[in-house]
């Protein structure tokens, strides 16, 4: 979708990548603060959250702006 690997989600969002990995992989739990860092970082790079619409959450990117 971004095209945005973990190491620059890692840069953007000031998350250790090795945090992201065990993300990822079950290993660890993301605290508060962490998930709004990494959706603060998704966000500046295009990334738009559904919240709870009938259909379920979800994410898209944002329309370039006209």
């Amino acid at each position: 979708m971004l095209e945005m690997t973990r190491e620059d989600l890692a840069g953007a969002s000031l998350v250790g990548h090795s945090t992201l990995f065990d993300f990822e992989s079950g290993r660890r739990n993301p605290h508060p603060r962490t998930l709004a860092a990494i959706r603060t970082a998704l966000e500046a790079a295009g990334v738009e959250f559904i919240e709870q619409n009938g259909g379920g959450p979800g994410v898209r990117l944002r329309q370039p702006s006209a």
